[in-house]
């Protein structure tokens, strides 16, 4: 069941842009709570974007990609598109195959969201009512070049295993000895083809170590630049997705046609298909219970000697 929603109007893809000192520079769009720009300054000052984007926000409208924008109800995959809940069967839409994606072809991604904008921060909500994509009860949101240089670190020794459909086998396997092995950083680039005959590159879950909002989960960093990035979250999973679909056919800002390996996505999130595998962290929310977790991205650059 989906809920007809308005037609969005140019409000939702106007920029709403946060600066601060130093340069730092945000741009969210309330369609899809998108974060559509992200521009840090190198070791030298000079501001680069560092997250994909389409050149015209208008794009993001109907876009088969999800670049920066909020997912859900439930990120990454749900087998069979559906899941039992107290002995009820709740059937998703079938829109991966047979199985169920990134919360429907109208999920969270796909609806304009309240957007509350002050100096240094912008507020986006919005309400889904029980129903909406087959999912039960009224829940409230709040809140180009190749990456193959850049050096990663996950603080995480298991992983979950996917079958043909990438959708979890139940297992939680040691990433030692493999070429998901990041808990010392090195090049992404340096073990990806490894995995390019399964799943096109790095397209893997993560149990992290530690789920603890002070806890750094994953950080990057790009020699070139010195940009570093950061994430802390409480969420027991990081997707790691090296963009291995993209294949140039959408422009981005600046004109870039991003192709493989172009970017880097780390998706803070619960096990995909967790309602269907009980040896997963539960991802139940019960009726009146309050979601409470939190992914900080922190960007910072290390100087020349770093």
């Amino acid at each position: 069941m989906t809920r007809a929603r308005l037609e969005p109007d140019e409000s939702a893809f106007q920029p709403i842009w946060l600066r601060r000192a130093g340069g730092l520079e945000a741009a969210v769009i309330p369609y899809g709570a998108t974060l559509v720009r992200l521009r840090a300054p190198d070791r030298s000052g000079r501001l680069g974007d560092v997250v994909l984007g389409h050149a015209d926000p208008k794009d993001y409208r109907g876009a088969p990609s999800h670049l920066g924008s909020t997912v859900g109800r439930y990120a990454n995959r749900i087998g069979g598109a559906r899941f039992a809940l107290d002995g009820h069967e709740h059937r998703l839409e079938a829109n991966d195959g047979s199985n169920h994606i990134h919360g429907g072809s109208t999920g969270l991604s796909r609806v304009v969201w309240q957007a509350d904008a002050g100096a240094s921060e912008v507020r986006l909500r919005y309400s889904s009512p029980d129903g909406e994509e087959g999912y039960p009860g009224n829940l409230e949101d709040g809140g180009a070049s190749p990456i193959l240089e850049h050096e990663l670190e996950i603080a995480a020794s298991r992983y979950t295993p996917v079958d043909a459909h990438g959708l979890p086998t139940g297992a939680c396997d040691p990433v030692a000895g493999s070429a998901l092995d990041f808990r010392t950083p090195h090049r992404i680039g340096d073990r990806i083809e490894a995995l390019v005959a399964a799943r096109g590159g790095y397209d893997h879950n993560y149990a992290l170590d530690r789920a603890d909002r002070g806890a750094v989960a994953a950080r990057v960093r790009a020699p070139s630049s010195g940009r570093v990035l950061e994430v802390r979250t409480s969420l027991p999973g990081l997707q790691l997705y090296t963009a291995n679909s993209l294949d140039g056919r959408f422009v981005c800002a600046g004109g870039v046609r991003p192709g493989r390996w172009s970017a880097l996505c780390l998706e803070a999130q619960q096990f995909p298909d967790a309602p269907n595998q009980p040896g997963f962290p539960s991802a139940r929310l019960d009726p009146g219970a309050v979601y409470d977790h939190s992914t900080v991205y922190a960007l910072s650059v290390e100087s020349r000697a770093g």
